[in-house]
């Protein structure tokens, strides 16, 4: 494991050599040319989920970015650093063969099914018509794994589950344990700590709203596979994100990038 952490913190470091070309060859949804390697086939693709938002929630969300989905960006928070920095640790860390930059998958079509890993943040505020979210259910009961992060407190998760009742309406939240498999992949998760966003470094507290306690849970299809990895209470995306900042704990990115490994690694094999 020492020198897995060696590795880790050398990813951290090239995370910040991540320049501003590499940024400006890419179109408003992280799309490169066709010649770019961000059209590389590879076994695995990075994919964020651009969903509708709830237009009631305007005033919340005004200020994430300048991308967005209908006009309104709380699924691009952190986007497009964080992605591209979790990028550069997978690919330092493991053998995976994935392609070096996101992709940006919505749920007005059937593409989603071209990318069986997705991520998504924000997720209080996303809002489903009934054919999308008749497709990300197909999704998910078709082998397809959804990583939920950055929504914090009580209101916030009876928003998420208000979105996840009209994919999901039968199926149960779990509670996920130290000994499930999905911390066990590649790195053995089993002291968990609450991984704040940037807020950290202002405040000191890894807590935001009335998200006192980090929630690790899932839901799971009829055969105990996870399709659905919640991350409540925290913020993974901004430890990405701030890897590279000295003031940003190593600690949090530290576990934030096993994590992330370890989901993949799980919705990969699962």
């Amino acid at each position: 494991m020492k020198l897995a952490h060696i590795a880790l913190v050398s990813a951290v470091m090239a995370a910040s050599c991540v320049g501003v070309r590499a940024f400006q060859r890419v179109a408003e949804y992280g799309f490169g040319d066709d010649e770019s390697p961000s059209y590389a086939k590879s076994e695995f693709y990075w994919s964020r989920l651009a969903y509708p938002v709830n237009t009631a929630d305007m005033e919340e969300i005004g200020g994430f970015g300048h991308h967005g989905y209908w006009g309104f960006s709380a699924w691009s928070r952190d986007y497009p650093k964080a992605d591209r920095q979790f990028l550069i640790a997978m690919h330092r860390l493991t053998r995976i063969d994935g392609r070096p930059t996101e992709q940006v998958v919505t749920l007005d079509s059937d593409e989603i099914f071209n990318y069986p890993w997705v991520y998504a943040v924000q997720v209080q505020m996303w809002s489903f018509n009934d054919a999308e979210a008749k497709r990300l259910r197909e999704y998910l009961l078709k082998g397809g794994f959804l990583m939920v992060d950055d929504f914090h407190g009580t209101e916030d998760w009876e928003n998420f589950m208000n979105g996840m009742r009209q994919v999901l309406p039968d199926r149960p939240v779990d509670d996920l344990q130290s000994g499930d498999e999905i911390f066990h992949t590649l790195y053995d998760v089993d002291d968990k700590m609450q991984i704040p966003g940037e807020q950290w470094i202002r405040t000191g507290r890894t807590y935001e709203k009335d998200g006192y306690q980090p929630k690790w849970r899932a839901i799971r299809d009829d055969k105990g596979r996870i399709m659905v990895a919640i991350c409540h209470n925290m913020h993974l995306g901004d430890a990405w994100e701030w890897a590279d900042d000295p003031n940003y704990p190593e600690p949090f990115a530290s576990m934030a990038f096993r994590v992330g490994l370890d989901y993949i690694l799980y919705g990969m094999t699962h």
